[in-house]
């Protein structure tokens, strides 16, 4: 019986920016796993009341997890993957005009 085993390499460390806070993050590990990692649970708001939202489901299925990746909105966090200089902008800051009653009510008298 061998015990001749090969360490496995580490995986490369890279930058990311989190909301304008640089950070290291894993290469290839999933935007969610790095916002989580660094404290960030809520990613987004509900247009509807403003109540923040944050990862559910973990595969891209439920839409709670987007956020802005390198410019680019609505991107499902879960299923990205950081990469070195990446920038992610969660969107948490306030409404400045929630619906004042639900997209089902809006507009019938």
């Amino acid at each position: 019986m061998s015990t001749n085993r090969r360490a496995r390499p580490l995986p490369e460390s890279v930058t990311v920016t989190i909301d304008g806070m640089p950070g290291r993050a894993w290469a290839g590990q999933s935007v969610t796993a790095v916002l989580v990692a660094a404290g960030v649970w809520p990613l987004r708001r509900n247009p509807v009341n403003g109540q923040l939202r944050g990862p559910f489901c973990g595969m891209g299925v439920c839409l709670e997890c987007e956020v802005t990746i390198n410019g680019r909105a609505g991107a499902r966090s879960c299923t990205a993957h950081v990469s070195e200089g990446m920038e992610i902008r969660t969107h948490t800051e306030p409404l400045s005009e929630p619906l004042s009653e639900p997209l089902s009510e809006a507009g019938h008298e």
